[in-house]
């Protein structure tokens, strides 16, 4: 087989539509994100972008801040899934346009509504991107169980200061037993005198005197 599609790819400093024309896909895992003035104020670089970063659209930096919030350097790490969209239009003209279809750091699809005309907001539905090499994190059910056990006596942010983690989303499911548990030892009593949770030290006038 004589492959002439690579001769097609218009010559560009970001990723183009023609990029994915016959129902390519490619899954990115971004390395920065940097904001300029301009049309495409937004580059995400991403690892082999040979220097084509994805500037995404208006709708899909919508998505983007829906999804993964506002603040850009979060998403480094993080991967998502492109393809070419033949419906985008410009101009009132259908050019085609990169969309996101998938995005990691989401544990079910997000769906919200998208302008496709001045007159219309059609649905527009993101699914979470399972990656076979990425760690899995607890869900939102185990986060749910978590902040329960927690109660008023259990601060949020000694829990996420020990575990070392910016948000109960980012605990590794593989932790949740020891989250459990380190949750329970911080809801024990402490003695007063020797200020421990489990028992008493042996020279605390509370511990029990030897059998």
């Amino acid at each position: 087989m004589t492959d002439i599609s690579t001769t097609t790819a218009p010559k560009s400093d970001q990723a183009n539509y023609d990029d994915f024309i016959g129902g390519k896909t490619l899954t990115i895992k971004i390395t920065k994100v940097s904001v300029v003035a301009g049309d495409q104020p937004v580059s995400i670089h991403y690892e082999g972008d040979n220097g084509k970063p994805y500037k995404p659209g208006k709708s899909m930096r919508r998505v983007l801040v829906h999804v993964w919030g506002k603040d850009g350097n979060a998403y480094i790490g993080r991967s998502m899934t492109l393809y070419g969209d033949p419906t985008v239009q410009f101009g009132g003209m259908a050019v085609g346009g990169i969309r996101i279809s998938h995005m990691s750091h989401i544990d079910a699809p997000v769906t919200m509504a998208l302008t496709a005309t001045r007159a219309k907001r059609t649905p527009f539905t993101v699914k979470p991107l399972i990656l076979t090499d990425a760690p899995t994190r607890i869900t939102r059910d185990q986060q749910k169980e978590i902040v329960v056990a927690m109660g008023e006596e259990v601060k949020p942010a000694d829990l996420l200061a020990h575990f070392k983690v910016k948000t109960s989303g980012e605990i590794l499911a593989e932790q949740f037993d020891a989250v459990m548990k380190w949750v329970t030892e911080q809801k024990r009593p402490v003695c007063p005198e020797c200020q421990q949770s489990d028992g008493h030290g042996e020279s605390c006038p509370f511990a029990e005197p030897p059998a």
